[in-house]
């Protein structure tokens, strides 16, 4: 089992805290959060070891889990990764594209190895899809979200959009040419509702809207591809997929058939995947001790959150132009 620690203990840093613990692949050892008033009274109630130094939490673990605000993302992980311990970072990975690089340098010179938090990657549904996903030419993607005053120290591309444009870019095996990008301010001083169009090099497209204001949740993305449309539904955990195929010459009574101006007749057919239900926090906290342990590539690596925030990046530029 790799000793672990916890940077951080607010809402989700205690969800890491208690599936950590719970975890049969990791030894929980404590955790460190800046707020000493906080701090004892979690570690009070749930029994957790609190570091009241964080280079004393680093000399006793292996893997350093770091679940604070984005600003410290970089400073926390610099430390870890001079001390020789792997990190899990949070999404997004630090709060600049040059942060982000400079951690992949360090890493790569101290044989350290690193993953970030893109949760999505593991949701149950989006897992079901990938197997099904074939060069989508067009993508749309909609994350939107009821008010909550948690996150709006930072754009919403940040907040929520950064989770659908890491999943479209392991999906999309081009590189992005081209980003347009609108971005409105209703209750926070950045943008609360934000939309882009990528482009990419290959000739997809994605459309991605994601709101904080919404009167109602949804995490809901369709690719579209040839001769197949899939429907991922992160929120509901539910996979989708219409495919069509040459209509047979005698189709039986119910069988949908499609036929274009030219003639041609289609059937339509469903292939929906099983899911399998999971607990996707604590299946990308496992397989990144997997890849600790057998000393194989982290699903998310430091890289693929660079690349995905260098795409948010950019969209918040473009709100500008």
């Amino acid at each position: 089992m790799l000793k672990v620690g916890v940077l951080g203990a607010g809402h989700l840093g205690k969800i890491h805290l208690r599936l950590l613990n719970e975890s049969k692949k990791y030894k929980l050892i404590g955790f460190h959060d800046t707020d000493q008033t906080h701090a004892k009274k979690i570690e009070k109630e749930f029994g957790y070891s609190c570091f009241e130094d964080y280079a004393e939490l680093l000399s006793n673990v292996d893997v350093i889990d770091i679940v604070t605000p984005t600003t410290y993302h970089y400073s926390m992980a610099e430390q870890a990764i001079k001390a020789g311990v792997h990190v899990f970072i949070e999404k997004p990975i630090t709060s600049t594209v040059k942060e982000a690089d400079a951690l992949i340098k360090l890493a790569k010179a101290h044989n350290v190895k690193g993953q970030v938090g893109h949760v999505e990657r593991f949701n149950p549904a989006f897992r079901a899809a990938i197997g099904k996903i074939d060069t989508p030419m067009f993508i749309e993607a909609h994350r939107l979200a009821e008010f909550n005053p948690r996150g709006t120290d930072v754009p919403v591309v940040l907040d929520l959009m950064i989770h659908d444009i890491d999943a479209i870019l392991s999906i999309v095996n081009s590189k992005v040419k081209k980003i347009n990008a609108s971005g409105v301010s209703v209750i926070s001083e950045t943008p609360d509702i934000t939309n882009a169009r990528l482009e990419f090099e290959n000739g997809c497209v994605a459309n991605l809207t994601a709101s904080r204001i919404s009167l109602k949740n949804m995490r809901k993305s369709r690719f579209f591809q040839r001769d197949a449309y899939i429907s991922v539904d992160f929120l509901e955990k539910v996979t989708e997929v219409v495919k069509m195929k040459d209509a047979p010459q005698d189709p039986d009574d119910f069988a949908m058939i499609l036929q274009n101006a030219e003639g041609v007749k289609k059937q339509i057919y469903f292939d929906n995947p099983d899911i399998s239900p999971n607990n996707a926090i604590l299946d990308e906290l496992e397989t990144f001790a997997e890849a600790v342990e057998n000393d194989t590539v982290p699903i998310v690596t430091l890289e693929q959150g660079t690349e995905a925030l260098r795409v948010a990046m950019q969209i918040i530029k473009a709100f500008d132009e």
